[in-house]
């Protein structure tokens, strides 16, 4: 993403070695990978699809299914077929659940060998992973780690996390085995952090970042944006995953804010709009929630303003590619910093979406008669 503030230094990011999902690379100075998680019985084909394919189009490079028995695992290959991005298998406590998987045609398994049943049943997986050329998450969790570990700490602490993780990173080196990235998760956002700045010093495999069972979407997206926020500040992160009690297209759209507001990666529409004030003459609310709607599925990175008052509307318009700054009524709309024309309050959406589509050459959701602003007024819910 280009800079603009010769003050801002880039990260830095930490070297990592490389590995797979599919055709992605996750590590190896790739670009930050964004997963997600459908959320729907993944033994129902076509709705499972449907979701996939949603996540696709928001952004979404990689997706996770529960696999919580034989209907799901034998219902992945039909999914695998038809998917547009590569799919990981989401196993515990059943390793030959994950065997099945592999046998379906997942591109990676994510298994905690905290709770998989033991060393043998984990090696039998990492072997299926090895024949196949298929590469592991290795995922520790405050919510799972093994007995003795916790009687030795006395909690789910950053030590302790790191400790189950090094222990299963030496296990799997013994086994000749390479081809996995790891997390650490917590609820707790430090500890969180700590963990994984621990082990990053520790390990050049790559890292899965995440704040484990975030919450909604307002404590979630805090909560998420503190704790992958401050690792990838720091060079650490390879691929995320924002987790959110929320549908997971959310999760898509701030995993992308945080990459954003980093410089780390740009994509889609970077949505500036003022909170409002008493000045504010136009309905702005249901406005800017509509456009950030409708271009949601926009890819070319793309800055556009939604400004209620001419104190700070003209000026943020203008530094947008596309904006708006309202008065009585009215609206002004700015097109690469220069002003287009006055449009009526109630065609503002329309004007704004035709610009974006003509300056990005994609397809926006116009949204039928209120698309060409015959009925979009101040005051209705759009």
């Amino acid at each position: 993403m280009e800079m603009t503030d010769p003050s801002i230094v880039p990260i830095n990011r930490k070297p990592t070695r490389a590995i797979y999902i599919g055709p992605v690379q996750i590590g190896g100075g790739a670009p930050v990978v964004v997963q997600s998680m459908t959320n729907t019985d993944t033994a129902q084909v076509g709705a499972t699809l449907a979701q996939i394919q949603r996540l696709a189009a928001a952004g979404c490079e990689v997706v996770r299914l529960a696999v919580p028995d034989l209907k799901a695992a034998q219902a992945f290959g039909e999914i695998k077929a038809e998917s547009p991005v590569p799919l990981i298998a989401d196993v515990h406590f059943n390793h030959r659940l994950a065997l099945a998987a592999l046998e379906q045609g997942a591109d990676a398994v994510r298994i905690n060998p905290g709770n998989l049943g033991g060393l043998k049943k984990t090696k039998e997986v990492v072997e299926a992973c090895r024949r196949r050329g298929v590469s592991l998450r290795l995922g520790v969790n405050a919510g799972s780690l093994e007995a003795d570990l916790l009687a030795q700490h006395g909690a789910p602490t950053a030590a302790a996390l790191v400790a189950s993780a090094l222990r299963w990173v030496r296990q799997f080196e013994d086994w000749g085995f390479a081809d996995f990235k790891i997390s650490l998760k917590s609820s707790d956002v430090l500890t969180t952090v700590a963990a994984y700045r621990q082990l990053s010093r520790q390990v050049d495999y790559p890292l899965h970042l995440g704040v484990t069972e975030a919450g909604g979407l307002i404590a979630g997206t805090v909560k998420s944006a503190l704790g992958i926020g401050l690792l990838l500040n720091e060079g650490i992160g390879d691929t995320l995953r924002v987790s959110l009690t929320r549908d997971p297209q959310e999760e898509v759209r701030v995993a992308y804010e945080i990459l954003r507001a980093l410089h780390l990666r740009a994509r889609g529409v970077e949505l500036i709009s003022c909170p409002t004030c008493g000045r504010c003459k136009i309905d702005l609310f249901p406005l800017a929630e509509e456009v950030e709607r409708r271009l949601l599925t926009v890819v070319t990175p793309i800055k556009v303003a939604i400004m209620g008052c001419v104190v700070n509307g003209p000026g943020e318009a203008r530094e947008a590619d596309v904006g708006i700054a309202g008065g009585r009524r009215v609206g002004a709309l700015f097109k690469k910093g220069k002003l287009v024309r006055k449009v009526k309050e109630r065609e503002l959406l329309a004007a704004l979406l035709a610009e974006v589509a003509a300056l990005t050459g994609e397809a926006v959701d116009l949204g039928g008669e209120k698309g060409k602003g015959a009925a979009i007024t101040a005051k209705e819910k759009i």
